[in-house]
């Protein structure tokens, strides 16, 4: 598992729980912001994911 997986996945959590909470506050700008948070959590996963196919591919 690749570091960028790791951060990715943390940065998707981080998101849902201030998506979560602005939903339950009403706070529109927090939402945006988890929402944010999500969508670059799970790009950064993928990043991860792909760098780990690279490096498995070189390695044969």
């Amino acid at each position: 598992m690749h570091k960028d997986e790791v951060k990715g996945s943390a940065k998707k959590l981080r998101g849902e729980v201030k998506d979560k909470i602005g939903k339950a506050t009403g706070d529109d700008k927090l939402r945006a912001d988890g929402a944010a948070d999500k969508a670059e959590g799970t790009l950064q996963k993928g990043v991860g994911k792909a760098k780990d196919a690279v490096r498995d591919a070189l390695k044969d």
